[in-house]
């Protein structure tokens, strides 16, 4: 079971991947995840990618302002800035707070 992540800021970043340079987009995300892992206010991320190129990923930061910095970190804006050029046909970011969470899994 996963520690409750109520009170915690969520960033939904949903995905339609356009299938060119996978290598690239592979690199980048590995990288993004790890420059993610080590801001503050980090505290975690989820992210499924369907064959159809449609992805979910959700971040999950301490509070808002943390997830503003990383909306703002000089190497992620320049990640997006190469996703809207190559990788991407289009994306939407929703920004949510967590108020109740739950989990379940096979015991």
């Amino acid at each position: 079971m996963n520690d409750s992540r109520a009170g915690q800021v969520a960033v939904i970043f949903t995905s339609q991947r356009n299938g060119r340079d996978e290598a690239g987009y592979g690199a980048a995300a590995a990288a993004m995840e790890t420059l993610a892992e080590a801001q503050p206010g980090y505290r975690g991320i989820v992210s499924a990618r369907g064959s159809d190129g449609f992805g979910i990923t959700v971040s999950y930061w301490a509070d808002d302002a943390a997830a503003r910095a990383w909306r703002d970190q000089p190497d992620h804006a320049l990640t997006r800035e190469a996703g809207r050029a190559r990788w991407y046909d289009g994306y939407t970011v929703t920004v949510a707070e967590v108020r109740r969470d739950y989990d379940w899994s096979v015991p």
